[in-house]
Order: structure tokens, then sequence, then C-alpha cells
């Protein structure tokens, strides 16, 4: 069955528990994600770092591009590995896979400092994350039954895992190639990069580890058989069901809304970056926060209010109108995503977009509350459409499903990237005002297909 071994013999008492398999899940995830951000943090910098200081002296504009493929694909290869997954190899042996090559992906990195070694480990990253990235979501998913009242709090808390790791893969890894192993040998300044990527790789095998030695004890039989594999022949060749067919439609039609609030939370590491380096109060005193940092505001407001989420979602789920429809919450989503542009508006008014010309920088709670919102609409939409992926797609593509989900994200990152650029052209307040006025759009049209959406769900 799709929900925890032996549920009926569990005490009433333990109903309202989350499984033990949820925080194996969640800790594998957590480190997973450190290894991909703590990577990915110090990329571009190893890239574009010169050969003599421990780079590979890659121009800017070459560099940018290699770290937006890498970023795409790592997003599009899900859709074979979780097909593969669903047909031939079963959940828990893909992400033992894909987290053992990608371990060996940041291994190379660090072994071997030159360009062969560079697309060689960066190749093995997106293979693995292949692999890993569809199975692992959808294994938490298999811990529940379909209409349990737990499932969207369960992806809440997993999603802090991801979020765990992300916050500290930065600070750690980053601190080690720019500052630890940074030396000076006759004036030259040499960093330590190859060690940031040792430390990723060792955060991937601690994680594969823990998955390993505990997923008999926590996981039981979840996960083992390819779900493709173990239904009939006579199964296999059944046409899907016009109710299978309505539910692929549905995350179809969510996977086109999420593209935009992706194109618009992107911008964090672009635009917004950009931004606030440029034109916001970053001083405390005589000391200016680093610029690096406020990307560490995301995750630490996820753990922060992940928690108080979940809650909400399962108070709502028990009370007598029941809890939101997924479309609902995900509308609500883009619409906070469109507000936190909204909120930045009037600090851009103030410094402008001629960083030559600012007349004052703008206050560092603007950027602050933007980063808020984001986070609020990151969990209204990203974990409960996870759940509704596992929850809703058919059992044998939902491997599969769960890749073309993630694949939006792709898309996304390449829109962002082209919506980054035209800030040059364009200015801030115009294309901040462009992504708000169309993530809120879009979440007021999400709202009114909600209805139509639920009964093609359900």
């Amino acid at each position: 069955m799709g929900a925890l071994p032996n549920t009926q013999e569990m005490p009433q008492a333990q109903s309202k528990k989350h499984p033990p398999g949820l925080y194996l899940l969640f800790f594998t995830e957590l480190w997973e994600r450190f290894s991909y951000y703590g990577m990915r943090a110090i990329l571009v910098l190893y890239l574009t770092t010169a050969l003599v200081s421990g780079g590979l002296g890659f121009k800017e504009s070459a560099a940018m591009s290699i770290y937006g493929f890498f970023t795409g694909a790592v997003y599009f290869t899900p859709i074979v590995g979780g097909y593969l997954s669903d047909r031939f190899l079963g959940r828990r042996l893909a992400i033992t896979i894909g987290g053992v090559t990608m371990a060996i992906g940041n291994f190379i990195l660090f072994a071997v400092n030159t360009k062969l070694g560079l697309y060689t480990g960066l190749l093995l990253l997106i293979i693995g994350n292949g692999f890993f990235k569809p199975n692992i979501s959808t294994l938490v998913g298999e811990l529940y039954d379909p209409n349990d009242k737990r499932r969207d709090g369960a992806f809440t808390i997993f999603y802090m895992g991801i979020n765990i790791g992300a916050f500290f893969a930065p600070l750690v890894c980053g601190f080690l190639a720019e500052d630890y192993f940074k030396t000076t040998i006759d004036g030259v300044v040499h960093y330590g990069f190859k060690y940031g990527f040792l430390a990723a790789s060792i955060g991937m095998i601690i994680g594969q580890l823990l998955f390993n030695v505990f997923g008999n004890r926590y996981l039981g039989e979840i996960g083992k058989a390819p779900v493709g594999k173990s239904t009939t022949h006579a199964a296999e060749k059944t046409p899907l069901t016009t109710k299978e067919k309505q539910r692929i439609a549905v995350i179809l039609i969510l996977a086109c809304f999420i593209v935009f609030f992706w194109a618009g939370f992107e911008q964090a590491g672009s635009s917004l970056t950009l931004y606030t380096d440029k034109f916001v109060d970053k001083t405390i005193g005589s000391w200016t926060v680093p610029t690096s940092w406020f990307q560490s505001l995301n995750p630490f407001f996820i753990v922060l209010l992940a928690p108080v989420l979940s809650s909400l979602w399962l108070k709502l789920a028990n009370s007598k109108r029941g809890d939101l429809p997924i479309p609902t919450k995900m509308a609500l989503g883009m619409i906070l995503l469109g507000l936190g542009f909204a909120v930045l508006l009037p600090a851009v008014l103030q410094t402008g977009s001629d960083e030559h010309h600012i007349a004052t920088k703008a206050n560092v709670f603007f950027i602050v509350f933007t980063y808020f919102l984001h986070t609020l609409g990151e969990l209204c939409l990203s974990p409960v459409g996870l759940s509704m992926v596992s929850r809703i797609a058919p059992v044998r593509l939902a491997s599969l499903l769960m890749g073309v989900w993630l694949a939006g994200t792709a898309v996304a990152n390449i829109l962002a990237g082209q919506l980054a650029a035209f800030t040059e052209s364009l200015g801030y307040l115009e294309i901040f005002s462009l992504i708000g006025a169309v993530t809120i759009g879009l979440g007021f049209v999400l709202l009114l297909l909600s209805k139509k959406l639920v009964q093609m769900m359900e």
C-alpha cells in the first residue's frame, strides 16, 4: 500500500505524528542541498578567477553561460531520471545512484582543477541530480495515504530540510574557498575553491550514508520496486482513464503558472542582488553587510516560517470549512511574490536606476521585507505543489511527472536571466513593476480557475 506499513496497527495517538521516514528523507535532502548550493555559491567565482589565483580564468560572459546552462540542465534531467526510476530502477536505488554520482562530480571539481575537470564534474552533477531530485520528493508522498491530512504539512517540513542546507552551504563552502584556505604568495592571492567543492562532496556522502544505513529501518519496502515494472502487462497497456488524464492536465496547467513564479523568484540571484549591492544601505555602524549574505534571508525565513505554515495547513484541514484548495494556495503564493516586488517600487523611485547618480540609498528593510514576502509566497506554492504532484499523478507516471514539474524551474531560470538582462537597458523600476504586475495578475487568474482545477483533480 502507498502509506506507512501496518498503519492499522498503529495506536490512534500516533496518527497525528509524522512517520520517522519523513525525517530520514529530511536529512538526506538537507545534505544534498548543502552539496548543491555550496558548489553553486562558488562556481562563478571559480570560473572567473585567474588561473594563478586558483580559478579557471573564464571571461564573465562565458562563465555566466556555463552557469546558466548548468542551473537549467539540473532541472531538465529529472524527466529522464524519473522515467528510468518508474520503469526500471525503483526510487530508492535511483536516489543512491544520483547521490553517489553527485559526490563523485564534486570530488572531481576538487581534484582536477582544469577545464576538463570542470566539464566532467558538472556533467556528473547534472546526471546525478536527474536521478536524485524527482525521486526524493515522490518518496515523501509515498509515506502517506492520498487523502492523509498530514501530507501538505509533511512537504512543508521536508522543505525545511532543503532550506537548512541552502542556508549553511554558502557560509561553509564560501568561507573555505574565500577565507580559510586563502593565501598570498609573492603578492598573488590564491583562493581555495577546490576545498569548497570538497566540502560539497563530503556533504553529499553524509546524506547517502544516512539514507542507506537507515533506509530499511524507517522506510521499509517503500520505493524499492519500480512502480512501472510492478504493474501487470495488461495494466501497462491499459490506456489512462479520463480522470487520470484530467489530473495530468492539472499538473501541466499549474506547471505553466509556476514558470512565471520562479522567473520572478530567481531574480534573487541576479537583479535583486545587483540592486542590493549598488542601491541599498547595508551599513551597520562602521560595518557593511556583505551583499552575498542577503542570499541567506530566504532559507532563514523558510526555516522560521515553515513550521507555522505547516501547523496552519493542518489546522485548516481539521476545521469545518476544510483546508484551502492547492490551486488557491498557489495563487496566493504568486500574489505574495508580486507584492514583494511592489514593496521595492518606493525604494527604486527614491534611488533611481543609475548607480552613478544615487541621491540616497534605500533602507535595508525594503529588501528584507521583499525577501520575507517572497518566502511566504514560496511556502504557499512550492511544497504544496510537490505534495499535489505526488498525490494526483498516476502511479506509473509519478516520477516522470515530478520531473516535468521540476523542468518548469529550468524554463524559469532561462526566463529569469533574460528578465535580469533587461534591467541594464530598461531600469529596475520597469522590470520590478512588470514582474510584480504579471505575477499578481496570474495569481488572480489562478484563483478564478481554482474551482475548476479542483474538480479535475479530485
